[in-house]
């Protein structure tokens, strides 16, 4: 192994430097993976020494030198065994002049390897989670503020009828509210391998307990216990892959939805629209080439992040369904990628997505604009209602609408006024059925937003119940 060079004259991940917080770096790097380790050594060690396996001064000098990782000297000795975790043991031994001959007694790598990674699964989830709390509460106070801001809805892409600017945003934090729970349950959901040795059946451990009154159950049970982490009931060499799939998917499922409301906010950036803009610095500089540009950075940059952990699951599935028997290790160098970029890459996603979030720009002269624009097409399905409630024949009447919306429709997108309101005011048939100030009144659909705001509103109390 060569000996590493980490700065900018060598490859780094931009998860290095570029994306993620410092505190989740923290997580995934390879200082706290040696820790933890040594956190299920010491753990394993107390048990040995509850059972009378080992002695407790033996356990006692493992415990006291669980944090001093050298992982210079780790790494040097890898580079002559190529095996990592047996590197980290011959050294935490070496440091440990009464208990070191003791570590490890009975176990495999994957005792210490899986249960670890659990661990750091977990912390992981636990970051993620504060990080998505934050997001939650800033959409909530978004939602409250625009719960009654009448907008245009778009479907197709195309003018629809009139929502609200709180309505539409309800509809992300609900997605997100979903994923909360979903996180939430999948990280309550943990389970590590236990301590059940080279194929789970716990047989080294059976018989090194023999005589002394205590179970390979007992004997995980106490382990597991210090850790704070139950086991599955059953494993084989490893625990089951199908939870770092569980994890994946439900680490896609956030990036999904993040995804779908940065995608929104880049269409209602552009120009036609206007509505909506991420914050843009006073010096930020938006195009190499076109210095007016504000191009919706922070927004692109979630769904790119996005499309990279959307892939990530068929990564874990493949380990899951691909396992040959017991164990192979052909998970295991995906993993050492897997797991870190996923975590990295959601913590900026979620950070990113409340910092927009926080600072959003909503253009109320764009927004009315819209409305005024197009929203006299969408009180055509009023002008239907109120025709049918007066005994009109609904086809029949839903194809001359259709008629005069089609003709006005051309006129707008030719760049002149709507003509649709005076189109319907002398249209004789519906004048003989809709009195005159009764049809202006339904040609403004500016109020034609149904309980939007209410629901809104309810949307974002569950937020706030959800998130404390």
């Amino acid at each position: 192994m060569d000996s590493p060079q980490f700065d900018h004259t060598t490859y780094l991940s931009p998860f290095t430097w570029r994306y993620g917080s410092a505190a989740m770096r923290q997580v995934w790097s390879q200082h706290r993976q040696r820790i933890v380790w040594r956190q299920v050594w010491a753990a394993l060690a107390d048990a040995q020494a509850a059972c009378g396996l080992i002695t407790p001064e033996q356990a006692a000098d493992i415990r006291a030198h669980a944090e001093a990782v050298d992982l210079a000297q780790s790494e040097a000795v890898e580079a002559e065994i190529h095996h990592d975790l047996m590197a980290e043991l011959r050294v935490f031994a070496g440091q440990c002049a009464v208990g070191g001959g003791a570590l490890h007694l009975g176990a495999t790598s994957a005792d210490i390897e899986d249960n670890a990674d659990v661990l750091r699964v977990r912390q992981g989830l636990d970051l993620l989670l504060d990080a998505l709390r934050a997001l939650l509460d800033a959409l909530a106070r978004q939602i409250e503020t625009w719960a009654d801001t009448t907008s245009m809805g778009f479907t197709h892409i195309q003018p629809a009828e009139p929502t609200t600017v709180g309505y539409r945003l309800a509809q992300y934090a609900q997605d997100l509210l979903i994923d909360w729970d979903e996180m939430r349950r999948v990280r309550d959901g943990l389970r590590g391998k236990g301590i059940k040795g080279a194929v789970g059946t716990g047989a080294s451990y059976t018989d090194l307990l023999a005589g002394t009154g205590w179970t390979a159950a007992q004997l995980e049970a106490h382990v597991m216990q210090h850790l704070d982490l139950e086991a599955f009931t059953v494993s084989t060499q490893v625990y089951a892959r199908k939870q770092d799939w569980l994890v994946l998917n439900a680490l896609a499922g956030l990036a999904g939805s993040a995804n779908k409301l940065m995608l929104d906010l880049r269409v209602l950036q552009s120009p036609p629209f206007g509505e909506w803009s991420e914050p843009f610095r006073e010096k930020q500089v938006g195009s190499s080439a076109m210095p007016f540009k504000r191009n919706p950075i922070n927004a692109e940059k979630v769904n790119s992040l996005a499309r990279w952990v959307a892939a990530l699951p068929r990564v874990a599935w493949d380990n899951a369904a691909l396992t040959i028997l017991e164990r192979s290790l052909d998970d295991s160098a995906n993993r050492r990628l897997m797991f870190p970029s996923a975590f990295l890459a959601l913590d900026e996603i979620v950070r990113v997505c409340t910092r927009v979030l926080s600072d959003l720009h909503v253009n109320r002269t764009a927004i009315e604009r819209n409305v005024a624009i197009y929203g006299v097409f969408a009180a055509v399905e009023r002008i239907l209602m109120a025709l049918g409630k007066a005994g009109a024949d609904r086809q029949d009447m839903h194809e001359r609408l259709r008629a005069h919306s089609m003709t006005a429709w051309a006129e707008v997108t030719q760049g002149r006024d709507n003509p649709l309101p005076d189109l319907l005011r002398a249209d004789e048939t519906i004048r003989m059925l809709i009195p005159p100030d009764e049809l202006t009144a339904l040609l403004d659909a500016s109020a034609y937003i149904g309980d939007a705001p209410e629901r809104a509103r309810q949307l974002a109390a569950r937020v706030r119940q959800a998130i404390g």
